[in-house]
């Protein structure tokens, strides 16, 4: 059975085409720049591959061209699009409603257009790649995956903050986490390899890329996590700020910043970039740092001291830790902030093998040493493959 997993975002879509359930890919591609003069898409399937311009002047045209091209007589995957049987949808956030995977109606478009709000940067493109899909496969079954729902079984402990309770009553202000479909994934993963059900692991995942994230993992479930009602709470980011005392927002705007200002300072040029100067690319970063950049340098400690803070902290609401899992760009490809994240904590029972770490293969791999009490891993993440897995499993029911 064919699956086609969407991620769309404001000016993009991003695809992948399972042939389940081997979670085998077929091809994969994005259509970049949707509604400007200098479209693109980018597309491989096997051994054969092609990039070129396009005309999208909005996410049903794209989606008319990934149809196209997956169909295509020399390089389709598919003779026709009616092999695609469902199509498996990236939503960002599922609010307090959706705790797994779902079946798309009418009902589950409305909540994603009124969970907007709460991620107004990625709901409403979400759903205009759902509308696209509806529109160009509507012979398909429609799932929307949502990043929140791995979430979804955090304590009010945990998940409420520390303001009046009528404005979680009201306004639904509280902790939601992200990237959950990656943490679950990695967690599912780690599990398997240590030869473990998947709901007899306490594990801490750290999802390290241009946006960062934390979660602990207790008997298989989030139980805690570091982002927060949105993506900018939580470790120093790419560009995000993550935790600062929230009196620094009146603090400048006392001194004329406008709300529109410090939203851009705190989400587009904070965290390695803003205290670096220079990048929010941690390879740009540590070359510069090699340099004798001090800030360079700077940006990297409190990088790994922050994500150091939260292993402790997590480790601590574990009680037992069965596993650390490194994921994301930084967290698969640098050995180098692996091991300054990780050092100096023996006494958590989290020791990594310096060999095992710096090896590049294989990619999925264990780095702790023989006296580390936890397991260490280098899981590449496949959210695709989540999200493909349980379209396919809802395509069953």
């Amino acid at each position: 059975m064919k699956i086609l997993v969407i991620n769309a975002g404001s000016s993009s879509i991003k695809f992948q085409l399972f042939e389940m359930p081997e979670v085998r890919v077929a091809a994969k591609g994005m259509v970049e720049r949707i509604g400007e003069s200098e479209a693109a898409l980018s597309y491989t399937a096997g051994e054969q591959s092609l990039q070129r311009k396009v005309e999208a002047h909005d996410h049903q045209q794209a989606m008319s061209v990934i149809l196209q091209v997956l169909t295509d007589a020399r390089i389709g995957a598919v003779k026709d699009i009616r092999e695609i049987k469902a199509v498996g949808h990236r939503v960002v956030h599922g609010g307090e409603e959706f705790t797994g995977s779902v079946k798309i109606d009418d009902a589950v478009l409305k909540s994603v257009e009124r969970f907007a709000d709460l991620a107004p940067l990625h709901n409403p493109p979400n759903l205009t790649g759902i509308r696209a899909a509806q529109k160009a496969l509507p012979h398909a079954l429609q799932a929307a995956c949502f990043d929140t729902a791995f979430h979804s079984s955090i304590p009010q402990t945990a998940y409420l903050y520390g303001l009046p309770y009528e404005i979680y009553e009201t306004y639904r202000v509280r902790r939601y986490g992200f990237h959950g479909t990656s943490h679950r994934y990695v967690a599912r993963r780690a599990a398997e390899l240590m030869g473990r059900d998947k709901y007899d692991v306490n594990l801490i995942t750290c999802h390290l890329g241009n946006g960062c994230s934390i979660t602990a993992v207790k008997n298989g479930k989030s139980v805690d996590t570091s982002m927060g009602m949105t993506p900018l709470e939580g470790v120093v980011m790419g560009t995000r700020c993550g935790d600062i005392d929230p009196a620094i927002v009146f603090y400048l705007a006392d001194k004329g910043y406008s709300l529109e200002q410090l939203n851009d300072m705190f989400n587009k040029k904070s965290g390695l970039l803003g205290i670096s100067g220079i990048s929010n690319d941690m390879r740009n970063l540590i070359e510069h740092a090699r340099q004798g950049h001090q800030r360079a340098q700077l940006a990297i400690d409190i990088f790994c001291y922050r994500i150091k803070k939260y292993i402790g902290a997590y480790t601590a609401v574990l009680g037992t830790l069965d596993g650390v899992i490194f994921t994301g760009g930084i967290g698969e490809n640098n050995a180098m902030i692996r091991r300054q994240i990780v050092a100096d904590l023996p006494h958590l029972g989290i020791e990594i093998d310096a060999a095992r770490n710096e090896a590049n293969k294989p990619r999925e791999r264990l780095i702790s040493s023989e006296r580390s009490r936890a397991a260490v891993y280098v899981i590449p993440t496949n959210e695709e493959a989540a999200i493909a897995a349980d379209t396919y499993r809802l395509i069953q029911e």
